[in-house]
């Protein structure tokens, strides 16, 4: 289960700022178009996440070659990071 950040499209009707709020559910499920308190229409609010990095050994080897904490470069991760 995720957990998403939503915002009203508009004001809500007593003139209150527009709200946002988590919503936690399924990657799989489809995004909500309608606030569960107030019924206006929402828009899910795109958010900075983590990645997924495979292969770390190669790409380690790759930071060696150009990082100053490995200051004999080369190919091959020193084994220390």
């Amino acid at each position: 289960m995720a957990t998403y950040l939503y915002e009203t499209l508009a004001r809500r009707p007593d003139g209150s700022p527009i709200r946002r709020f988590e919503y936690v559910q399924s990657m799989k499920d489809t995004p909500l178009a309608l606030d569960p308190e107030s019924g206006l229409s929402v828009r899910r609010v795109p958010l900075g996440g983590y990645g997924l990095i495979t292969g770390a050994r190669g790409y380690s080897g790759a930071i060696a070659q150009s990082s100053p904490a490995h200051p004999a470069g080369g190919g091959d991760c020193c084994g220390t990071c």
